[in-house]
């Protein structure tokens, strides 16, 4: 195992690694980037989520506006519903009709199938 690590150190002190001050820079340039879009990101999802939110009450109160006016409606139709009678349909203009059925002169009891034997 030490033989190993002192081949290691001798290898890592021998590497010599050409920079020219530019791979810093780079590196903190594509950090800088990520973190603007991360940025971005949020302020993006977090001004969805706030839209959503106030969409979402309005929508609310529309629905609790449009069940009081379903409310309405149906207290008025139970209201006029009271009043309809037979005299109100004859003032209308209805008139009795004699219920007519019509009937069949066959039976459709016995169907006939030819039976076809090889």
């Amino acid at each position: 195992m030490k033989q190993a690590s002192l081949k290691l150190k001798n290898y890592a002190s021998n590497v010599n690694i050409i920079d020219n001050g530019d791979l810093q820079r780079r590196v903190l340039n594509i950090m800088l980037w990520i973190l603007g879009i991360l940025i971005f990101f949020y302020v993006f999802f977090l001004g969805n989520m706030v839209f959503n939110i106030v969409e979402r009450k309005a929508l609310e109160e529309r629905t609790l506006t449009l069940s009081n006016e379903v409310g309405n409606l149906e207290l008025e139709y139970l209201s006029i519903s009271q009043k309809v009678d037979l005299n109100l349909a004859y003032s209308l203009g209805f008139k009795d009709t004699k219920a007519k059925y019509a009937t069949r002169k066959t039976s459709l009891g016995s169907i006939n199938i030819a039976k076809n034997e090889i």
